[in-house]
């Protein structure tokens, strides 16, 4: 034990002592995370909104102060007839339009919305959400709630994901790096050959990129609650429990690309090109699995982050207990022994 722990402690001073190496362990979290929770958001703001009404009530006025005072839409001018509110949209000097009907004051309906559709997805947003701003008027066109995320931020569905991402990337980047590194300066024959177990070496570099990544997650979700605001509705000892899961599969696929790979730059770009790709578009990080094609979501079917930003967002945003999300563990528990089974028989005692 006492070796083992020396190994451990000497792991770990070469991290702290490779600069860049703690860059992107700490830096890269943070920066991810006000990127993803500032920068880079589907949130309506601002919208360019035009009023199509050939008569100004009380109703119609209420409506459109609900929408201006809202800090999704900005009234930009009031037209007569839908077709010149399509003409500013065509020159570029609005976004959408609400079109008021002659029957909206008698029987509060009869609304419509022009909106630019060049980009679909933002499109069916600004819809949405103009349709959420009025629906509660009196006598409201459309009663509806929307739970667990009533604001509608996109930092809701992204801290789950990032966790998902970085959580994989460095883990498995920094072990499988870790690891060749030895190969490639030939000390991995020295170590191979000292009194400790093979095994204990190689869970000896683990150790200290598994209380790093436990300190990345602490990290960020600090971060999500008191920068992005991001609830934590439920239990933080599963969150914990089910983020150490996937923090052993993270770190078992570092261990494996380790075998696979002869050099650290090979080591890199596999952990870094070959587990971005898929994890960012496959993973439901962006897209929904559930509109991709066939084939796209039987691969998404063996991309661990998937499960886990999955259980994320169902036990932080949600806060459903660990019953709701029993399927999701037992596939990163399955996913995990297999990858840590491989990944030991493939450790090659005596390198070539």
């Amino acid at each position: 034990m006492k070796q083992f722990v020396s190994f451990v402690i000497k792991e770990a001073k070469h991290i702290l002592r490779d600069k860049r190496t703690m860059l992107i362990l700490f830096g890269m979290p943070i920066v991810m995370m006000l990127i993803f929770g500032f920068a880079i958001t589907n949130d309506v703001r601002n919208v360019r909104t035009v009023v199509v009404t050939s008569q100004m009530d009380h109703q119609t006025q209420a409506a459109i102060d609900r929408l201006n005072t809202s800090e999704y839409f900005t009234i930009t001018t009031t037209v007569p007839t839908p077709h010149e509110a399509e003409l500013l949209i065509r020159h570029q000097k609005a976004d959408m339009a609400v079109v008021f009907g002659q029957d909206f004051v008698s029987k509060q309906s009869g609304i419509q919305f022009i909106v630019d559709g060049s980009d679909p997805n933002m499109a069916q947003q600004w819809t949405n959400y103009a349709t959420g701003v009025m629906a509660n008027m009196n006598g409201g066109i459309v009663n509806s709630k929307m739970l667990y995320n009533p604001q509608m931020k996109s930092a809701y569905n992204f801290v789950p994901a990032i966790m998902g991402m970085l959580l994989l990337l460095i883990c498995a980047m920094m072990t499988s790096v870790s690891i060749v590194r030895e190969k490639e300066r030939g000390t991995m024959e020295v170590l191979l050959v000292s009194p400790v177990k093979p095994l204990m070496i190689i869970v000896a570099k683990v150790v200290p990129y598994l209380l790093q990544a436990l300190l990345i997650l602490a990290i960020i979700l600090l971060m999500s609650a008191t920068v992005l605001g991001v609830p934590l509705q439920g239990s933080l000892g599963w969150i914990l429990v089910v983020s150490l899961i996937y923090i052993l599969l993270a770190l078992s696929l570092g261990l494996l690309i380790s075998n696979i790979a002869q050099t650290q730059f090979v080591a890199l770009l596999v952990s870094a090109m070959v587990l971005l790709l898929p994890t960012v578009m496959l993973s439901g990080m962006l897209f929904p699995v559930e509109s991709m094609p066939t084939v796209l979501q039987w691969i998404s079917a063996i991309i661990p982050p998937r499960y886990y930003i999955q259980t994320m967002r169902k036990l932080m945003i949600m806060g459903v207990g660990i019953g709701e999300v029993w399927h999701e563990v037992a596939v990163l528990v399955g996913m995990t022994a297999l990858l840590l089974t491989v990944s030991l028989k493939k450790f090659n005692k005596r390198l070539e």
